[in-house]
């Protein structure tokens, strides 16, 4: 009974701007969604211990034997026959066959059938499914990425990535909108073999296009994990590739859409909304549906991976993550990691979102050193909001406030004891009169602190909000559709002050405007999700960040109920396509590079001071410089990208190494990879992965490993090592000097690290630079002492 409720306990997810996921475990702000998980766990409890409950379980065999998609399905049916007794029980069990990436099937089984299939020959493993939770104009510009037709510029090399199909495993497409506009683009890519499929207010013939080339959409997993079809009225939901959400058709936008000029949201953020590649065509697999915020069951998404795969994308962008997953679990494969596997084998790169759940450690997800895996910053514009105390003095706090009040209203610290009634911000009930009709100042220490407080104020019927919040994230991330103001912890105090020292305080706010440019910082999204990697720490995550932090994209028309067809979101869903924007890019400029030599570009090149030479911080409690923890290894840098002189490939081979340490034996690895490759012995082998990172998060005395690089710049060079040693610890490099040539194009070196610490430590930064006077190859570097313990006997 118990492990029934934790699993309807994990579909309880929605997607948040802001990456502002913890709110909906709030009940006083989740009223909808605890009702619903209410309402599934009576389903679960009302079924009786005598008659087991049946589960959606995926059965995944490993790579597909056979070319033939109905021979496998009828393998699939065959297995399930001689564990349920029927050709028919099997017909009504299954769920999908998953035929053409890899072999596989979802079906409803009881956990004693499960183990019964387990048990099967060619069985790779049996897994629950689970449900997964969903995670414009100046960021382009921001990443050097600008529509001029310089000849260093990846956009114009690329003819705007023209020929490449991107496909995103999201919550829809709304077609309409011109940002998927075809005007200008050539035939389809002859290679494609996907389509689209009509549905609820989805034409394919009308709607899919030159631009919008695959429009897929899967729902069975999703409704056997709920136990009744899909109620599209009751969830305002599209049976089709019709989005309900928004979230779907922003990161479409962001990765691929057709430039759109004069674009904004009621005039802030003005100017040109575009995809990274806006020459790409898109393909839509629409895997989450709009109960409750968003639900993406683990079935539905391997179905679609499975699909992706045979349709011939070249890139997949996933926004989508597994949140309040607990630490027990995190280590066991889910549909993302198989399904990503099987494309990355086939040459499709996979890019995915670190998550929301910064700015604490080890939040990361997404873990596979195959993935691509994206942390969110913030770009350097931001939104200026007036404020104008009684006195007459005006502060600047950030908001993104259309219009203003009328003239003064009564300004109100709801914590002051001389209130008739004192209330908390994050503790006001809606039939709290203290902040009715006035503007109520807060502070808070955190986002999710910032927005409870923000609806409270909102419930209350109050005007508008100031917000104090002590976190270092100066992006304004209040609520939507109400006024709502960030300003600094200083700033509050001041206001603070004015309100205790006059009898009748009043305030205006004013509309915001957009300003670009110094003195902007940049800085890691405090949402963003943070290493290190839980399941492999000597895996660097995130492998890098993108902009992420209230980015200008398409949405639905009817969006926050206002007419607008942009609107702003943040969160680690919004950089995730940005990356795969880049990706097409590259892939579209060197089309033989691998998925694992497109990200060493990536991770290698990144820029860890931002573009005008700042350092970058990561916001939190405290705020920090950023780390490889944060960023990985550091802001994209596309152009530099593009030619990053040397590359750390891998192909299947290489990652043997990372399912040995997820606990896959040999046999089960030759189901997986058709490769008899026995695995490693070696304590450490996995510190030898060809990563474009070094982690090291044991470090005793002394440990060696090796690396090897690929030269992809000019034909004779030479790089020499340039060392920045963590603290407390000495790295060599042998040989400190590669020589490239016409017969030598990949040279392997080694790295000794030693640490001069006595005691255990935190972890500690570094980099190693390969350098051959046009190029700087920055691997980040990661150490954390760990002395092995002993204790004498008391005597």
């Amino acid at each position: 009974m118990h492990s029934n409720y934790i699993m309807i306990l994990l579909v309880s997810v929605s997607w948040a701007p802001d990456g502002a996921s913890h709110l909906y475990k709030n009940h006083h702000l989740d009223k909808k969604t605890s009702s619903f998980i209410l309402i599934l766990n009576e389903k679960v409890s009302s079924v009786s211990p005598a008659q087991p409950k049946s589960k959606v379980h995926i059965v995944y065999l490993g790579k597909r034997q056979h070319h033939d998609p109905e021979l496998i399905t009828n393998i699939h049916h065959e297995m399930l026959t001689t564990v349920l007794g029927s050709k028919e029980a099997s017909v009504d069990s299954m769920i999908y066959s998953y035929r053409h990436g890899f072999s596989g099937f979802a079906a409803k089984l009881t956990e004693a059938q499960a183990q019964a299939v387990s048990e099967l020959p060619g069985v790779v493993q049996v897994m629950s499914s689970r449900l997964h939770k969903l995670k414009t104009t100046r960021s382009w510009d921001y990443l050097g990425l600008s529509s001029s037709h310089s000849s260093t510029n990846l956009l114009y090399e690329t003819n705007n990535g023209d020929g490449i199909i991107i496909g995103l495993l999201d919550t829809g497409i709304w077609p309409e909108s011109e940002v998927f506009s075809d005007k200008g683009l050539g035939p389809i890519p002859s290679r494609w073999k996907g389509g689209c499929s009509s549905g609820q207010s989805f034409n394919a013939t009308k709607h899919c296009n030159r631009k919008l080339i695959g429009a897929r959409y899967f729902f069975k997993g999703l409704e056997a994990e709920i136990g009744e079809p899909l109620n599209t009225t009751e969830y305002l939901e599209y049976l089709s590739p019709r989005d309900a959400l928004g979230h779907g058709t922003h990161t479409s936008s962001i990765a691929g859409g057709s430039p759109v000029v004069n674009a904004s949201y009621y005039g802030l953020g003005f100017g040109t909304v575009r995809g990274g590649a806006p020459g790409a065509r898109l393909a839509m697999y629409k895997v989450c549906w709009n109960l409750e915020g968003g639900f993406c069951s683990d079935a539905d998404i391997l179905k679609a991976f499975d699909k992706a795969i045979h349709d011939g994308v070249d890139v997949l962008s996933v926004s989508l993550g597994s949140d309040d997953i607990p630490f027990t679990e995190i280590i066991k494969p889910d549909s993302i990691l198989i399904g990503s596997f099987h494309a990355v084998a086939q040459g499709i790169s996979v890019v995915c979102a670190a998550g929301n759940g910064g700015p604490s450690a080890q939040t990361v997800e997404n873990t596979a050193p195959w993935i691509l895996t994206v942390a969110a910053s913030s770009i350097d514009r931001s939104f200026p909001t007036p404020i104008t105390l009684g006195n007459n003095r005006t502060v600047m706090g950030q908001a993104m406030l259309i219009g203003n009040l009328t003239g003064f209203a009564s300004l109100v610290y709801p914590d002051d004891p001389h209130l008739q009634s004192p209330s908390s911000c994050l503790y006001m009930s809606p039939n709290d009169t203290s902040v009715a009709g006035k503007v109520a100042l807060c502070f808070t220490s955190g986002t999710f602190e910032t927005q409870f407080a923000a609806s409270f104020v909102k419930e209350a019927r109050g005007l508008g909000v100031i917000i104090a919040e002590n976190s270092g994230n100066t992006q304004a991330s209040c609520i939507s559709d109400f006024p709502c103001i960030k300003v600094s912890y200083e700033t509050g105090s001041q206001i603070l002050y004015y309100i205790s020292s006059t009898r009748h305080p009043h305030v205006r706010l004013s509309p915001s405007k957009t300003h670009v440019g110094k003195p902007v910082p940049t800085n890691v999204a405090y949402f963003s999700s943070r290493g290190p990697s839980f399941p492999s720490p000597a895996v660097l995550k995130p492998d890098i960040a993108g902009p992420g932090a209230q980015i200008l994209g398409a949405v639905l028309p009817s969006d926050l109920k206002k007419n607008t067809e942009f609107a702003f979101h943040s969160g680690t869903s919004m950089a995730t396509p940005h990356i795969a924007g880049i990706v097409a890019l590259l892939k579209s400029l060197h089309p033989h590079w691998s998925p694992a030599a497109i990200k060493s570009a990536i991770v290698t090149t990144g820029w860890t001071t931002d573009p005008s030479g700042e350092p970058i911080f990561a916001e939190g409690d405290p705020t920090k410089l950023a780390d490889p923890f944060d960023f990985g290894g550091g802001i994209v840098n596309p152009n530099r990208a593009a030619d990053p002189g040397l590359v750390y490939d891998m192909g299947t081979a290489d990652y043997i190494h990372y399912l040995c340490t997820l606990g896959y034996n040999n046999s089960a690895i030759f189901q997986f990879t058709e490769q008899s490759i026995r695995c490693p012995t070696r304590e450490h082998s996995i510190l030898d992965l060809n990563l474009p990172s070094i982690t090291i998060p044991s470090l005793q005395n002394s440990t060696s490993l090796t690396r090897n690089v690929t030269n992809v710049g000019a034909v004779n060079s030479t790089y020499k090592a340039s060392i920045i040693s963590p603290a407390g610890i000495t790295i060599t490099v042998k040989p400190d000097t590669l020589i490239f040539n016409s017969t030598i194009k990949t040279v392997t070196f080694s790295v000794t690290v030693s640490s001069i610490h006595q005691v255990n430590t935190e972890y500690s930064f570094g980099s190693l630079t390969w350098v051959d006077g046009v190029h700087a190859v920055k691997s980040p570097i990661s150490v954390r002492t760990m002395i092995e313990e002993s204790y004498a006997n008391d005597s």
